[in-house]
């Protein structure tokens, strides 16, 4: 699948991106791909690929270009070395539900701009933070968001307020949730606080629970499940088959 590298101004600076597209001259609705806590890497640039395969165009942003020159994390360790994990989490907390929608604003205004792509309305998929980004978005930027995806994405319905679940009136999109199994960022309590906020607030969605740990649909990530990552590219591909196709 043709991948690019590319730039998108945003309003706090200009962040790196990868877009990968079908082969073919198109369009075709686009995708925004948000990365876990380990940020935008090759790992994602081939799930851009796969997920392009499909007939989408997909954008995978770096959501810590704000920290410029940011080391890279390995993944399969980064949990267990204390100054690595400080400085993940230090990264995680500055990206906040504003920043997320105001990067999303930029990214949609990208891909609304590509010959590639048709449409006004897109779809966001991600995981880990990024299962969370992708539904803070739908949430604060609904008028652009067609469908929204999360796998194992913690946070989903927790007390702070920024927790996505507290939008869930805000949300026009279809949404799927597929959570992992005993996660403590995302319980069976907070799926059934998430189920009841997206119910009464006439969403149409899916959560799902996968036999699997959290990260299981990132390759680099060391709880990843060949079976749970199958599930979830066949869940993408139905999901957004029936909602962006």
């Amino acid at each position: 699948m043709p991948t690019t590298k590319d730039t998108i101004v945003t309003p706090a600076g200009t962040c790196p991106v990868t877009f990968a597209t079908p082969e073919g001259a198109g369009p075709w609705p686009g995708i925004v791909m948000y990365p876990d806590a380990g940020g935008a890497r090759p790992t994602f640039d081939q799930m851009a690929t796969q997920l392009a395969g499909y007939g989408y165009a997909v954008l995978v942003p770096d959501m810590y270009y704000r920290d410029a020159g940011w080391a890279p994390f390995e993944m399969a360790t980064v949990f267990g070395n204390k100054s690595e994990r400080a400085r993940l989490f230090s990264m995680i907390q500055k990206v906040t539900p504003e920043i997320m929608a105001a990067d999303a604003g930029a990214f949609f205004d990208y891909l609304q701009s590509r010959p590639e792509v048709r449409g006004e309305r897109f779809g966001t998929t991600g995981y880990c933070m990024g299962g969370r980004t992708s539904l803070v978005v739908a949430g604060r930027v609904p008028e652009r968001v067609a469908a929204a995806m999360s796998f194992h994405g913690g946070g989903l319905a927790s007390d702070d307020p920024g927790s996505p679940h507290l939008l869930a009136d805000q949300i026009q999109a279809a949404v799927y949730v597929g959570g992992a199994q005993g996660d403590a960022s995302f319980t069976a309590e907070q799926a059934k606080t998430l189920d009841d906020a997206l119910t009464a607030a006439g969403v149409e969605h899916t959560i799902e629970t996968y036999a699997a740990g959290h990260g299981f649909a990132v390759p680099d990530n060391a709880p990843y499940d060949e079976a749970a990552a199958k599930r979830h590219w066949e869940a993408m591909e139905e999901f957004f088959g029936a909602k962006l196709g």
